[in-house]
């Protein structure tokens, strides 16, 4: 059974957790404007589990990049874990990242020289755990997702559906309020996705808010929320109450 350390809320239900507030996004393409996102507002609580979904273009993963303070809103607010992160510096943003999310790639992004134990301690690494606590930690996760008895191996040693297990896994290392997942299984074959899949099903019974962006519909239905986007903007959201 997978157990997470989510703080503990005082109140009866689960609290706000993402506040967007007509949140939008616009880059510069030399003489022309692009409207990434055109005015979203979006409320989740803790404990959720989103797909993001839509074509090309729509927006999303620009919405995933803002949600992950990797970019700020041209203007609007969001609010996260009660703070507004809308306005922060870089070092800030970069503080907030290394706290309260944890991100899981495509493409897994692991460090091949490193052996998975040390792969999943990187966080802990920049945040300074003492090398004893760090390990622990470590050889928790590797257990929670499966490998504990990988710990030694290198990512060339193991299969993509294992690798994305420790990416998971490296997320998890602090803890994070919120993990977010860009595209987990897509380089996954269904069996090693549907497995991941169902890690993250775990995780998310376990009260951890889970966010993920996805083009396959058997993937978003995992999710208790389906947020469809389209031209920037929410185009409707499935699921929940």
């Amino acid at each position: 059974m997978i157990e997470t350390t989510a703080n503990p809320s005082t109140s009866s239900g689960p609290e706000d957790l993402i506040v967007l507030k007509d949140v939008h996004k616009v880059y510069q393409m030399g003489p022309m404007q692009v409207n990434a996102l055109a005015g979203v507002s979006l409320t989740i609580r803790e404990g959720g589990f989103w797909a993001i979904m839509g074509p090309s273009g729509s927006g999303k993963s620009t919405l995933l990049n803002l949600l992950g303070c990797l970019d700020r809103p041209t203007r609007g607010r969001y609010v996260l874990n009660r703070q507004d992160v809308s306005e922060l510096n870089d070092d800030q943003l970069s503080e907030i990242r290394l706290q309260e999310i944890g991100f899981v790639f495509q493409s897994f992004n692991l460090i091949p020289q490193l052996t998975v134990q040390e792969n999943i301690e990187l966080p802990l690494y920049y945040q300074g755990w003492a090398a004893a606590r760090s390990a622990e930690r470590a050889n928790e996760l590797g257990a929670m997702v499966g490998l504990g008895d990988r710990l030694r191996h290198r990512p060339a040693e193991l299969s993509g559906g294992q690798q994305q297990r420790v990416a998971i896994a490296r997320s998890m290392a602090n803890d994070p309020a919120v993990l977010l997942a860009d595209e987990p299984t897509g380089n996954l074959d269904s069996v090693a996705g549907e497995q991941t899949m169902e890690l993250f099903v775990q995780l998310n019974r376990a009260g951890k808010t889970i966010i993920l962006v996805t083009h396959e519909s058997y993937i978003a239905a995992h999710a208790s929320h389906q947020l469809h986007m389209r031209d920037g903007l929410i185009e409707r959201i499935e699921g929940g109450a």
